[in-house]
């Protein structure tokens, strides 16, 4: 077994501390809390820490500093309190390949007053390269915070009946969102460098880039061969819509309604011209007796429509068109009626 070599060049150690307390200096305000009833507002300020750090190499867990000075600096911050560190006694000495460093920590915790308190506190580290006093300066802080302030070890603590604790700020909630998620994507990348496995999915809505599959193509849309039958200027081109429409697969009902838009559109191009119609006037009993009748027909298709729930007369007249090819004023009493059954029918449907 080897023996330890000291290293040169260490600085000595420190005089042991003849006072633990240094008084606020003059002219201070009075009024000012001193250190010690601020060490103990933040000891009811602070959160638990649990072991949540993992060492792989010696299989277990361990409370990192990083977790201790994340749940302190919201306290701290609150109340006013620092620590100023320095090096009381710092020894070295070689151990093989590693190196063991020894060092003693002086704290001077420092109140709003001005007031301070001083701690000295070991550390104790080893190191393969030059991080071991980094690591004895870690552990020597980690105790101080644990020793100084008491921190909860566990969540138990907080529910203690005789020790009465408020509940965490917004400001340590979310201290403490940010380190369970640096965690958990410490953890996460772990596991795909170790297994080479694909990440789980999270709780997101969306998926992720190893979940998405792949883009569909887009589907071909469909002709709308109504509006195309209704815009149709010839009864070749409406035949020629209306194969196609069969071409497409398209359901019987479908091609009544096609047939309905042609037939729409022959009685609009045998009727007279409502000029023609107007021009006689009232001239005849006949065309008064015509007019009578088309315009009580329109009127019942409009009542019909406000009781289907349809108010906007110009509504109906655009549901009467895109069905009959026409106009309502140019349609014919048996188109009208057609519509108005339509409608009356929609409403006993939906008062069944």
């Amino acid at each position: 077994m080897s023996t330890p070599t000291p290293l040169a060049a260490v600085p000595n150690p420190a005089p042991r501390l003849e006072t633990a307390y240094v008084p606020a200096p003059e002219g201070a305000p009075a009024d000012a809390p001193r250190v010690f009833a601020v060490v103990a507002a933040v000891m009811a300020d602070a959160m638990p820490v649990g072991k949540d750090q993992r060492n792989t190499q010696q299989n277990y867990n361990f409370r990192g500093i990083d977790d201790v000075m994340s749940a302190m600096a919201g306290p701290m911050r609150k109340h006013g309190l620092f620590i100023l560190p320095s090096i009381a006694g710092h020894r070295q000495e070689r151990d093989g390949k590693m190196t063991r460093t020894v060092i003693t920590m002086r704290y001077r915790v420092y109140g709003p007053a001005g007031d301070c308190l001083l701690a000295d506190v070991p550390g104790e580290a080893f190191d393969f390269a030059d991080k071991a006093t980094n690591k004895a300066q870690s552990a020597a802080l980690k105790y101080l915070l644990f020793t100084l302030f008491m921190l909860p070890v566990d969540a138990r603590s907080i529910d203690d009946g005789d020790r009465h604790h408020p509940e965490p700020t917004a400001e340590q909630r979310a201290e403490q969102t940010q380190r369970q998620q640096r965690r958990g994507g410490q953890q996460r990348g772990q596991q795909r460098q170790q297994g080479g496995q694909q990440p789980r999915r999270s709780n997101r809505a969306e998926p992720g880039p190893w979940e998405q599959e792949p883009p569909q193509q887009q589907r071909q849309q469909r002709p709308d061969y109504l509006a195309a039958a209704r815009k149709a200027d010839s009864r070749e081109e409406f035949d020629k819509i209306r194969a196609a429409a069969v071409k497409a697969g398209a359901p019987a009902d479908f091609l009544d309604q096609l047939d309905q838009v042609a037939r729409s559109k022959a009685q609009a191009a045998s009727a007279p011209p409502k000029g023609e119609r107007q021009a006689g006037g009232r001239a005849s009993t006949g065309q008064q007796g015509g007019d009578q009748e088309h315009a009580a027909a329109l009127g019942e298709m409009f009542d019909a429509a406000r009781d289907a729930g349809i108010a906007d007369r110009a509504e109906v007249e655009q549901l009467f068109t895109s069905r009959h090819g026409v106009a309502p004023a140019d349609a014919t009493r048996e188109q009208l009626h057609a519509m108005r059954d339509d409608l009356l029918d929609a409403v006993q449907g939906a008062a069944a």
